[in-house]
């Protein structure tokens, strides 16, 4: 009996003392944390507690229009691209092939005279001029010999005719300051009557005096002057001129 009495007591001490040191120890932990300062850990866990005040749901506040501006155009500089200039390569006038120069034509200048012709109209004889191109000279007697030449060579045209023989040959031709001489050879003489007398004479008459209408012209056949002309004698004037034949023989 007396030892279970003490068990009992013990323990109720042990119990009480235990009680007893707690108390101590949360009497000084409350103390100690009563009198020390707040850490920033603190601080901050007494922040994330304090709930922030709510704020009013988008359906609550009034739409706000915030005007936007329109945007800026953006400049994008230009970037000059350098020009390179390729260099140039003289070359040598030795290495250049020279092309064929063409060689200039020669210029001949084209005289243009006149040769009677004749064309026979109700039985009389009308002169008909035709133009002939010649080679331009520095005399006119060279004009001249050329229209001859055509002469005596008889018209390429079918429908004139000419009433000098065939063969006749101009012996000489010159230009004088008094006016032209003629010389035929002696075939101009022979046959044909009187109209183709007048026609022939008519013809030297015109084409002698082709670059200058107004001129005298002295006739002779092998170097002779023409005084009768056919078997009928027509008679020839010494010098003649267009408005003398026109005259005396009216074709």
């Amino acid at each position: 009996m007396k030892d279970g009495q003490e068990v009992r007591r013990v323990s109720t001490a042990v119990i009480a003392g235990v009680c007893g040191l707690a108390l101590l120890t949360g009497g000084g932990i409350a103390w100690w944390t009563a009198n020390r300062s707040p850490t920033p850990a603190d601080t901050q866990s007494s922040a994330q507690t304090t709930a922030p005040p709510l704020s009013p749901s988008p359906a609550e506040s009034p739409a706000v229009v915030i005007p936007v501006p329109p945007p800026n155009p953006v400049q994008v500089p230009q970037v000059q691209t350098p020009q390179v200039q390729t260099p140039q390569v003289q070359t040598p006038n030795a290495l250049i092939p020279k092309s064929p120069q063409p060689k200039p034509l020669p210029q001949t200048d084209v005289q243009t005279v006149q040769v009677y012709w004749v064309k026979d109209a109700s039985g009389k004889f009308e002169g008909v001029p035709t133009k002939v191109a010649v080679k331009e000279a520095d005399k006119p007697d060279a004009a001249l010999q050329a229209a001859f030449n055509s002469l005596l060579a008889g018209p390429k045209d079918g429908t004139v005719s000419s009433e000098i023989p065939n063969g006749t040959k101009l012996r000489g031709l010159s230009v004088k300051n008094d006016g032209v001489y003629v010389d035929l050879s002696a075939e101009f003489t022979s046959g044909g009557g009187s109209n183709s007398m007048t026609g022939r004479l008519g013809q030297v008459i015109y084409t002698a005096t082709s670059l200058q209408p107004n001129t005298k012209v002295w006739i002779s056949v092998e170097g002779k002057p023409l005084e009768l002309l056919g078997g009928e004698g027509l008679e020839v004037a010494q010098p003649s001129t267009r408005q003398s034949f026109d005259k005396n023989f009216p074709l």
